[in-house]
């Protein structure tokens, strides 16, 4: 099985992207090649981010590997958190201080549309590739639901009565942004 290498620090990240590519790849992870440290992610961008992250890590170990950058775009609040997601209520915010800053931002906002989008960053023989996966929906008033990870207890799916964080790893892995950025890099490097 082809093996490819996964730029990420975020375990829950890395447990997504085995499970969506599970049969098709090996998803190694940083530590796997004797990686521990931070990767910077000072773009302005969630596309720059992703290329910043596998550029970072192709140019010290010149092997394929991918990266993502993932960012909940919220409309009436001009695009927040963006490409501040998993930092937007600090450097070292939990999860529950991210959404709980969200929420707050939103109490009396009756349009709650937003979106997630991930991109992927893939270095592949040199070359680089971005690949988007994006998944409408709504924010919810309160969290709902024990799974998942971020925002997903605040992130209701467009078309579902679930957030989230009420689905099993299999319903979110089927449509979440990841999801569908996962399935467009491995249809890629399956071709």
């Amino acid at each position: 099985m082809q093996k490819i290498l996964f730029v990420t620090n975020n375990k829950h990240k890395l447990q997504e992207a085995r499970q969506i590519l599970s049969g098709k790849f090996e998803v190694l992870s940083l530590k796997e090649i004797g990686f521990e440290g931070d990767i910077p992610e000072t773009q302005p961008t969630i596309e720059g981010n992703a290329i910043q992250k596998v550029r970072f890590i192709y140019d010290r170990y010149k092997t394929d590997c991918f990266a993502d950058d993932t960012g909940l775009i919220v409309s009436a609040l001009g695009g927040e958190p963006g490409v501040y997601s998993a930092r937007y209520a600090g450097e070292n915010a939990t999860f529950e201080d991210n959404m709980n800053l969200l929420l707050e931002k939103m109490k009396d906002i009756k349009d709650r549309k937003a979106y997630f989008v991930t991109v992927i960053a893939l270095i592949k023989d040199g070359k680089l590739y971005t690949f988007e996966g994006r998944v409408d929906g709504v924010i919810t008033t309160t969290p709902r639901g024990e799974k998942g990870f971020g925002y997903d207890p605040v992130f209701l799916p467009d078309g579902y009565d679930k957030t989230f964080a009420e689905m099993t790893a299999e319903q979110k892995n089927k449509i979440s942004h990841r999801g569908r950025a996962l399935e467009k890099l491995a249809g890629f490097l399956l071709k």
